[in-house]
C-alpha cells in the first residue's frame, strides 16, 4: 500500500473509532488485504489506535471495546495531540475512511484471533 495515492480529500470532520492497539494493529492487517482502509492514528501515550470512519458513524456504534466520537481530521503536517502519530497517513491510505461495517467485522475476527491467540498460551 505505500506506493497508493490519498484518492479521497478527507472532509473537514470524521468520526474517530479507538480500539487498543493489539486489536488495532490486528484489524489494519485485516483491512488491508482487501485495501479498504482509511487513516489511521496511533496514540503512544493511550495505547490506542484510531481509524477515521464517514461522519456519522459516532450515532450507531455500538461495539464492545471500542468507542466513537466525532473527531476533526488534522492534516498529515498537524497531528491532534501530542503522542499522536500517523500509522497510515492520509496521502498512504487507499481510501478517504474506512467503511464502518468493514471495520466491525475486521475488529470482530481480530477480538476473536487474539482471544484464541491468548487461550493458546495459557
Amino acid at each position: 500500500m505505500s506506493g497508493t495515492r490519498f484518492r479521497h480529500a478527507p472532509a473537514a470532520d470524521h468520526d474517530l473509532v479507538t480500539v487498543p492497539t493489539r486489536t488495532g494493529l490486528e484489524a489494519v492487517d485485516l483491512l488491508r488485504l482487501g485495501e479498504e482502509l482509511g487513516p489511521v492514528l496511533y496514540d503512544a501515550t493511550g495505547g490506542t489506535l484510531g481509524f477515521l470512519v464517514p461522519p456519522g458513524t459516532a450515532e450507531r456504534w455500538e461495539l464492545p471495546g471500542s468507542a466513537c466520537a466525532p473527531a476533526p481530521v488534522p492534516g498529515a503536517d498537524r497531528l491532534p495531540a501530542t503522542g499522536t502519530g500517523w500509522l497510515i497517513a492520509p496521502e498512504g491510505a487507499g481510501s478517504g475512511a474506512t467503511c464502518p461495517d468493514r471495520l466491525r467485522e475486521a475488529l470482530r475476527r481480530a477480538t476473536r484471533t487474539l482471544d484464541a491467540l491468548d487461550r493458546c498460551r495459557h
